[in-house]
């Protein structure tokens, strides 16, 4: 069998003045023409040279496979064209813009890590990464304050001796424009006393008083949602997760109604509840009655996630921390607890005055927590360290209630008075912010969100005031929006609805979910101890009676059983004997090790 070998190729390349061109002609051969290398011998090249004209090389080069297909896919390339390198033009503002070390002070964070004290390398490691992502967070937030729109507000006067308590309402409003002058308003209406809150949009106003007077407006246009009489003192009301649901803590059980006053239902598992706190983020709406019994209710699936007796007593004062969603109940003795629904125990306990609590209310926050009681005193605590007092004020008398705003300032009420202090976590207040006197009785107040109105629910009707720079100048239209149209509520509601919060998450620390669960030994031990005081497994001990043996024929059978057996062990007893008399009358004959199979050993006569 014959093997045809590939013929060689050649390439005629022609020397001109201009440029070379290369062209290929196909050329038989003989096998004895072909040879092993790619290249041709230097004589073969002279000989074909003399041939030829002087203007043309001959190469003789056998084509691979290899080369063949590199010089296809060279031919598909495209013709790349030279970049054309321009000079680029110098920029009148190269990198980031600086900044202002004031703005960046004022989002200051606390001292940076300086990377001593910690021996681990990577503890150590691990603490600087996080100590760069907070300066870069803070400079983000320096930065981005260019794209707020509106600033805080606040009042400047030109005489340094006159002082801002002495500003009144009608001051404010004749220096102020006719759409912040609307907000100054009085509601006088006969079923009172009254309690206010707003919805967390800051646009919406409920109403309800102790002889059943319950009502909801847009209090920004005066738009009247609904009012009702539910015929029955109403002690508590809140907004829900939208505006378009309200709940009312009647005399006997818990209602809920929609924004045209139409009840949608009636709890009567929760009954004679004194106070109500709705978590936003959890969908839960936190209830104490008079009895002292906690519960709360998931209103999205309607069950209860959390109902026991805090062993309290009757509790009138009670917030939620919006920091980590626990409840702060302040009783007769002048505690303030912290409760979970998943615990029956409090989280923490704060012995805060030697009088009953009267009033407690958290920062936005949930750094400060600002307490009051009966014998007048006023604290500021540092609820995250559960440390304090860290700052203490005396009053004329004992408020009837304490309200954060979102710039930290702090309404007090006093009879019929409300007195707003500024900045008094930090550093001790002198006086007042501002005084605003009335001639009607505080029940209670709230402020508005996003907007620096009071509203106060007095004994007569509603009031609300200006007091400015308390409300935040700039909303997030994502968290909420006070200018939301019906379909961005609706998608509000479901967006909260997906990312609702598990009440068993509800701790004294939040980020305690991020942590790794490591029992501790006396943890362990404690665990053990208590499983040997579970109450055991009934088990009843009693032997069965069996009718196993009660024929004649078995019985038969069991007798002739145990007789086999007893001669048997009697057998077996004799042979022991035996064989320890024959032991014994072996005289001791002395070991050749290995040899010792040639020794006789003759058997004793039966």
């Amino acid at each position: 069998m014959k093997v045809k070998e590939k013929q060689p190729k050649r390439y005629f390349v022609t020397s001109d003045d201009t440029s070379a061109q290369k062209t290929k002609h196909k050329k038989k051969f003989n096998k004895q023409n072909v040879t092993k290398n790619k290249f041709t011998s230097r004589k073969e090249k002279n000989t074909q040279k003399t041939k030829n004209n002087e203007d043309v090389e001959v190469y003789d080069v056998k084509i691979t496979p290899k080369m063949y297909h590199a010089q296809r896919s060279q031919d598909k390339k495209p013709i790349r064209q030279k970049p054309n390198f321009k000079r680029k033009k110098p920029q009148n503002f190269p990198g980031k813009a600086p900044l202002n070390p004031k703005k960046l002070e004022e989002y200051s964070r606390g001292e940076r890590f300086q990377g001593r004290g910690v021996k681990n390398p990577l503890h150590n490691l691990k603490l600087k990464k996080k100590d760069r992502k907070i300066h870069y967070a803070e400079k983000q937030a320096a930065r981005a304050e260019i794209l707020l729109t509106e600033d805080q507000g606040g009042i400047e006067i030109e005489d340094e001796d006159y002082k801002t308590l002495a500003i009144t309402q009608k001051v404010i409003a004749d220096n102020v424009d006719i759409a912040a002058a609307a907000k100054i308003f009085e509601l006088n209406l006969e079923f009172g006393p009254y309690r206010a809150k707003y919805s967390r949009n800051g646009r919406h106003l409920l109403l309800g008083s102790r002889k059943g007077h319950l009502a909801g407006f847009d209090w920004v246009t005066k738009k009247l949602h609904f009012e009702i009489n539910v015929m029955e003192s109403i002690h508590d009301i809140s907004w829900l997760h939208v505006e378009t649901m309200v709940a009312a803590a009647q005399k006997e059980w818990l209602y809920i109604y929609d924004n045209k006053g139409i009840e949608l239902h009636c709890v009567k598992r929760i009954d004679k509840v004194l106070r109500m706190e709705f978590l936003p983020y959890h969908f839960l709406l936190a209830c104490v009655s008079e009895y002292g019994f906690l519960t709360w209710l998931d209103i999205s699936i309607g069950e209860i996630a959390g109902h026991y007796n805090n062993r309290l007593g009757r509790t009138l004062s009670m917030t939620h921390n919006p920091y980590n969603a626990t409840l702060c109940l302040g009783d007769s003795k002048g505690v303030v607890s912290l409760w979970a629904p998943t615990v029956k125990e409090p989280l923490a306990k704060i012995l805060c005055h030697k009088a009953p609590v009267t009033a407690i209310s958290v920062n936005k926050n949930g750094m400060y927590m600002a307490t009051s009681g009966v014998d007048r005193s006023m604290k500021i605590w540092d609820i995250r360290k559960l440390d304090g007092p860290l700052q203490h004020y005396m009053l004329r008398s004992a408020p009837v209630d304490l309200e954060f705003s979102q710039k930290n300032m702090l309404a007090v009420g006093l009879g019929d008075i409300v007195e707003i202090y500024d900045n008094c976590c930090t550093r001790t207040a002198e006086k007042p912010y501002m005084r605003h006197k009335m001639a009607k009785t505080v029940n209670n107040f709230k402020f508005c969100p996003y907007e620096d109105v009071l509203g106060i629910g007095t004994n007569r009707g509603f009031t609300s005031i200006i007091i400015p720079g308390s409300g935040e100048p700039n909303f997030d239209a994502y968290e909420s929006n006070p200018f939301q149209t019906r379909s961005q509520r609706k998608e509000a509601e479901v967006k909260a609805l997906l990312e609702k919060i598990p009440a068993e998450l509800i701790t004294l620390n939040p980020f305690e979910v991020t942590e790794v669960d490591v029992p501790s030994m006396r943890e362990t031990l404690e665990a053990k101890k208590k499983l040997l005081h579970v109450k055991p497994k009934r088990v009843d001990l009693r032997p069965r009676n069996k009718n196993k043996g009660k024929n004649r024929i078995t019985r038969q059978k069991i007798i002739k059983e145990t007789a086999r057996k007893e001669q048997v062990q009697q057998v077996k007893e004799a042979q022991g004997i035996l064989k320890g008399s024959e032991q014994q009358k072996k005289p001791n004959q002395p070991s050749f090790g290995v040899l010792n199979r040639f020794v006789s050993n003759p058997k004793s006569n039966k």
